[in-house]
């Protein structure tokens, strides 16, 4: 899907546009010039068209010897390289590539091999100039230096064959038509994302649904709304209401919209956890300032790091390829169709059921029968959802629960006829590669199957008196942590009470769930190391001396947005978060919130660059918790505002850097960029705060264990778990020398050993499946468990396999053009019954049918969470005398 061609321009220039829009003279350095006789090339030979898929397979095809060496191939996919999709290869951060080709000079070309000719408008048939300055289907520049009408391109193999070396200045994006239609999709996905975040399992919409629904608004809005002038208030000028077709700018700006606002804000877990379970509200204000603060201080640290982290062509940002290919997709798809854009998918032999269907047409089939599907398993009969039939025949035995339970147990005969269970934590399974799928089994299957089962067979911290599997804390007598009892008026720890009281345990698979988050952390900084050490180095070098590439040459038509703004924004969502943090009774020092902002702002580049290159992301979560458990510990409140400062603070910069990034390719003007992202996670804010209030305060029994439509709060119970953990007992009284679980720092050696093991005995064989073993995987992959079980990780690694290994093998041609709608379909479908069922029978009080296919899951212990095998008496306890 490498495509050379892009969306058609418009006609003209639209009349109006937003003063982001408009190219900066100065910096318009990309000429429109008209080929003379010496630059004409000879008409190619007729062929038949062919799919992007196969364009972007024939260029990976010519780049990978530069990539991944001739010699390797993907033991966790298929043999047939003519298959390989590309997805697998821009993403996968374990192929050892090689980079030296990339830094060989690349070739510098005049203006005049530049060509413009004329392209269809999306109207009424004129002709608008476009810049081309080449096709991914031309030779290679890194191989056909000396060919001389080879223009400028970017010096990445990846890049090149997935981002066009052209731009199209006449194509609108700050529209009326792009603002409506995101915010919009803001409204719809935040609350949706918002209120399913309760759900458990949960339910969540990403961008890439925005994007597929996007496309018929945005064209449906072309063909019916009339080209009104809509005049702005105190301002002397008009917006266009339609100006002209719907362009691939306009979506691109929609998509960044949708990917900085669908996340839902990891403030409403503070405002979870402090409502409901600590029963303390600090007020709808707060709450809004904290959201908004949180969510948009990285702001200021992603346009520090433009210079370092978008600017530069070594930063690559692979995620951004694949979102950029499927952009592309569509439009070429379009084109090639003659302008009618109707998507439609010719297939050849073996393409298999919706080949010859338009891919709109598609996704609406799926997404109604995924929606009118779900009622079966979500009300009517919900015993399919989760199909643990062994546990039915022994409701009370607590050892066949504990293997075969769905809840609270390990699952090991994980069937479900529900993509709730499928989707729901871990996400669709057909969109990650098959590698990434098979290295998250293997460390499910090794930690929290047969590791998880060893420890708790055998005592190992407690175990007999504790479920196998759940997100709750519990006490010397195996029941649920009584936090009141140890929480002063000032909710600090009352160490006299905890002494009196007992000392924290945990269930086997949340123990080893930090234990792995341990590893995970030192793999991944040894891992990055071995692999990617060098290049990273070397392109970090490169970034600061290199040239800047066409993108960058492009990019510099537009008028930039001035890094004040970003400071500007900065300072004060700074005084914000001051104003959060003292203003009420937080806890929180004024020094502690500066070190965690401090925090973030030291590892947003290191990890930055990383991310760049290698598509992976180091999480400060862990290290925040350890930080302020230490230096304050008992406060609960504190450490969940101190870890949201200085964890998500970096994590949204770097999201904020490649939305950056994607609208670097995508040729954004920077304004327009800007505009949109602080807009968009502004209005998202106020947006999650709202629906998080609402559905606190109208779902009947949210945030219990047995709420009927599932509204449990898996994630803010795992977010208050946290905060008693860290924040209120601590880490020195719970993981330090001599604490019951200080085991768990072993972790931290197993994390750093792994990835060098790997890498030696890949040495040693260098052709075998060894080499695509990732560490850091391994260990990560499975970070949701808990509140996630192992049927939701095990169902999803099926699923995957079925579709992202042996679909693709047989029936590639399906897979490449219907793989991605099908999982945008059953995700936007099963979003829609779920709010069916919500606003017509919960809120009706309707409950589902009574009959024993709704009954017969909910009489085993599993379900209800008490599959334990030994139990004290009255008066009796467990575990250590003194603590």
């Amino acid at each position: 899907m490498a495509d050379q061609s892009s969306s058609k321009p418009s006609a003209a220039v639209p009349e109006q546009r937003l003063l982001a829009d408009e190219p900066d003279s100065d910096h318009d350095i990309t000429p429109k010039a008209t080929p003379g006789p010496s630059q004409s090339r000879e008409p190619p030979e007729q062929s038949s068209p062919r799919s992007p898929v196969a364009r972007l397979k024939e260029s990976l095809n010519k780049a990978r010897p530069a990539l991944f060496g001739d010699h390797l191939t993907n033991p966790f996919e298929y043999d047939d390289d003519d298959n390989t999709s590309e997805k697998e290869l821009l993403l996968d951060p374990n192929l050892p590539a090689n980079y030296e080709d990339r830094h060989r000079p690349l070739p510098r070309h005049p203006p005049s091999s530049v060509r413009s000719h004329k392209r269809p408008s999306h109207d009424d048939g004129d002709a608008a100039d476009a810049l081309e300055l080449d096709s991914l289907n031309s030779q290679d520049p890194l191989e056909t230096s000396d060919h001389e009408e080879e223009v400028e391109n970017s010096p990445y193999p990846e890049v090149r064959a997935a981002v066009s070396p052209y731009d199209d200045p006449t194509l609108p994006c700050n529209t009326i038509r792009a603002w409506t239609i995101g915010l919009s999709l803001i409204f719809l996905g935040a609350s949706m994302n918002t209120l399913f975040s309760l759900r458990s399992p949960s339910i969540s919409l990403g961008a890439l649904i925005a994007q597929v629904i996007a496309w018929p608004l945005g064209h449906g809005w072309a063909r019916f709304v009339p080209d009104y002038h809509v005049k702005i208030p105190f301002v002397k000028q008009k917006l266009r209401l339609n100006p002209g077709g719907f362009n691939i700018k306009e979506h691109a700006i929609i998509v960044v919209m949708a990917s900085v606002s669908f996340g839902v804000a990891y403030a409403t877990d503070i405002i979870l956890a402090q409502k409901v379970f600590y029963k303390q509200d600090f007020g709808l204000m707060w709450q809004l300032l904290l959201t908004i603060s949180t969510q948009s201080l990285g702001y200021g640290i992603a346009g520090m790091m433009r210079r370092f982290l978008v600017y530069p062509a070594g930063m690559i940002w692979p995620g951004n390829l694949v979102s950029v290919t499927l952009m592309n997709a569509m439009y070429e798809e379009e084109e090639t169709k003659g302008g009618e854009g109707d998507g439609t998918v010719h297939g050849g032999k073996g393409v298999g059921v919706g080949g010859s269907m338009p891919r709109y047409r598609w996704f609406s089939v799926v997404t109604a029968v995924a929606c009118v599907y779900y009622f079966v398993p979500g009300f009517l009969a919900q015993f399919l959802s989760s199909f643990a039939f062994v546990t039915w025949t022994a409701p009370e035995n607590a050892v066949v629960n504990q293997l075969f339970g769905y809840s609270t147990g390990l699952s090991l005969l994980p069937i479900t006829f529900d993509w709730t269970q499928i989707s729901g934590f871990v996400g669709s399974p057909l969109i990650p590669p098959w590698h990434a799928i098979a290295n998250t089994m293997i460390g499910v299957l090794t930690f929290f199957v047969f590791l998880a089962a060893t420890l708790h067979y055998s005592g190992a911290w407690y175990s007999w008196y504790l479920p196998m599997s759940d997100s709750n804390t519990y006490d010397n007598t195996g029941k649920q942590y009584d936090v009141s009892r140890v929480l002063s008026p000032d909710y600090r720890l009352d160490e006299e009470a905890y002494k009196n009281y007992s000392p924290l345990f945990l269930s086997t698979t949340f123990a080893l769930s930090y234990g792995l988050s341990f590893a995970a952390i030192t793999s991944l900084i040894v891992y990055t190391y071995l692999h990617h050490g060098k290049t990273i180095w070397r392109q970090y070098k490169s970034s600061t001396t290199e040239k800047a590439d066409i993108h960058m040459k492009l990019m510099r038509r537009y008028k930039e947005a001035p890094t004040w703004w970003y400071t500007s924004l900065f300072g004060l969502m700074l005084g914000l978060g001051f104003l959060t943090v003292l203003a009420w009774p937080t806890n929180m020092t004024w020094w502690a919130f500066l070190l965690a902002v401090f925090i973030s702002f030291v590892f947003s580049l290191p990890i930055g660059i990383i991310q760049a290159v290698t598509n992976n992301q180091i999480g400060l979560n862990v290290l925040t918790e350890f930080v302020y458990g230490y230096i304050q510990p008992g406060r609960p409140l504190g450490l969940m505002i101190f870890k949201t400062f200085g964890y998500i603070t970096m994590s949204q910069a770097l999201t904020f850097v490649s939305d950056l990034k994607f609208g670097h390719y995508m040729k954004i003007p920077p304004r327009t960029m800007f505009m949109a992202q602080v807009v968009a996670t502004t209005f998202s804010c106020f947006v999650q705060v709202f629906t998080l209030n609402y559905a606190l305060n109208y779902i009947p029994g949210v945030c219990t264990p047995t709420q009927p439509e599932h509204f449990s709060c898996p994630g803010g119970k795992v977010f208050f778990s946290a905060s008693v953990i860290w924040g209120l007992i601590g880490p020195a009284r719970i993981f330090s020398p001599g604490q019951i679980y200080s085991s768990l720092f072993l972790f931290f050696i197993l994390g750093a050993v792994t990835p060098v093991v790997i890498y030696l005995l890949a040495r040693r064989r260098p052709k075998s499946w060894l080499r695509f073993l990732m560490a850091p995987l391994i260990f990560g992959g499975a970070g949701s468990i808990p509140p996630a079980t192992p049927l939701n990780y095990l169902s999803w690694g099926i699923v995957g396999f079925v579709f992202q290994y042996w679909i693709k093998k047989k029936h590639f041609g399906w897979w490449s053009r219907l793989n991605f709608l099908t999982s945008s379909g059953l995700d936007l479908g099963l979003a829609l019954a779920t709010l069916v069922i919500f606003f017509v029978f919960t809120l009706n009080e309707i409950d589902p049918p009574k009959w024993w296919g709704n009954e017969v899951v909910t009489g085993t212990v599993d379900y209800k969470g008490t599959a334990v095998q030994m139990r004290v008496g009255a008066g009796e306890s467990f575990g250590p005398t003194t603590w």
